[in-house]
């Protein structure tokens, strides 16, 4: 019987340890992928950082550098200008990314650092204990914010492939998601397309996507995919921001 599908070459062959309906094993694959079909995996080093997103190393078969929380930018940068020849990407969550780690994205985007970012969004530190993220949605309980957030108090929730597509030295932006089979197919298309740029020499490219978190949104599995679906999709438009081929 012929074999149709199967582990991608970049995936270690160990059992996942996320929670039941979490969307990081799933953007893992569509990631490998990628990796397979430019044949990168022997040239490619991955930067951690701090959150759900570190267990990079135990499912991915390449060489990881672990950064410190926010840092994976700016650890990635140092290893691609010492590294040239290598295909370097950071895994980030939403709470490393664009909190602490808010500087380190900004100007390494803003340089057009030929490295790409996988930006996992879930709207909540998932590692920590669920706190407010600067991704959460208005009116969102967390355990900082019990009540929801208040945009009055606590800002609106940052579109991170928006601001990003606005600064110069950004080449690809993306939003996409993984809760139908519609948006993981687009999902890998853009996945593919931002590793390609990279592939290619032209400089920075940014894949934000929208995660399920269900242990910190206190949902069961099919809930918290529905709701990236509605109420995440709905104000996190999926779409490609920036595509400096079209321009």
């Amino acid at each position: 019987m012929q074999q149709v599908f199967k582990r991608p070459v970049s995936l270690k062959d160990v059992q996942t340890h996320f929670c039941p309906g979490c969307h990081h094993g799933t953007i893992h694959r569509l990631v490998a992928e990628a990796m397979d079909e430019y044949d990168v995996q022997k040239r490619t080093i991955g930067v951690a950082s701090v959150g759900c997103s570190v267990f990079l190393y135990g499912y991915f078969d390449i060489d990881v550098v672990e950064a410190p929380h926010g840092r994976a930018p700016a650890v990635a940068t140092g290893v691609k200008r010492a590294r040239p020849d290598s295909f370097v990407f950071t895994y980030q969550g939403d709470g490393d990314l664009a909190a602490i780690g808010t500087a380190e994205i900004i100007h390494a985007a803003n340089r057009g650092e030929d490295i790409t970012v996988i930006f996992v969004n879930n709207t909540t530190y998932g590692m920590t204990g669920g706190q407010m993220a600067p991704t959460t949605l208005v009116g969102q309980k967390t355990s900082t914010s019990p009540y929801g957030r208040n945009q009055h108090k606590d800002g609106a929730p940052i579109r991170m492939a928006e601001l990003l597509a606005q600064l110069e030295g950004v080449a690809f932006s993306a939003r996409v998601a993984v809760n139908s089979p519609k948006n993981l197919i687009d999902a890998k298309r853009q996945i593919k397309k931002a590793f390609r740029y990279q592939v290619e020499g032209k400089g920075f490219s940014f894949i934000e996507a929208l995660s399920a978190c269900p242990t910190n949104w206190g949902m069961n599995a099919l809930a918290a995919n529905e709701r990236v679906g509605s109420e995440m999709a709905d104000y996190f438009r999926l779409g490609v921001y920036k595509n400096t081929e079209n321009l």
